[in-house]
């Protein structure tokens, strides 16, 4: 059973933090890894409305084409894109009206 240690934090910053600093001091010490794991940046983006929604699922799913690891998002065997992911439902909030 995981239990998470993580104190209480004010800010997804500052969660967000923990974790990284965490795995990066265990990948340094127990695995003898000298480079950099993590980008420099973080930015919390909220999703605010059904055209936003798209937009940004619209970029996820090109950014393997944008990269050159495929010609299509679906030759991408990573991606949702791919098949064969069962994906989460739309939140709430988020599902077009009716």
């Amino acid at each position: 059973m995981f239990i998470c240690s993580l104190p209480p934090t004010d800010t997804i910053e500052r969660a967000i933090q923990l974790i990284k600093g965490g795995f990066s001091y265990r990948a340094k010490k127990e695995l003898g890894y000298s480079g950099e794991i993590w980008e420099t940046s973080f930015y919390d983006r909220r999703i605010r409305d059904w055209k936003e929604y798209c937009q940004f699922r619209e970029y996820i799913y090109l950014n393997p084409v944008k990269a050159r690891l495929s010609g299509t998002p679906q030759e991408y065997r990573h991606s949702s894109a791919a098949g064969g992911f069962e994906l989460d439902a739309l939140p709430q909030r988020l599902k077009p009206a009716s």
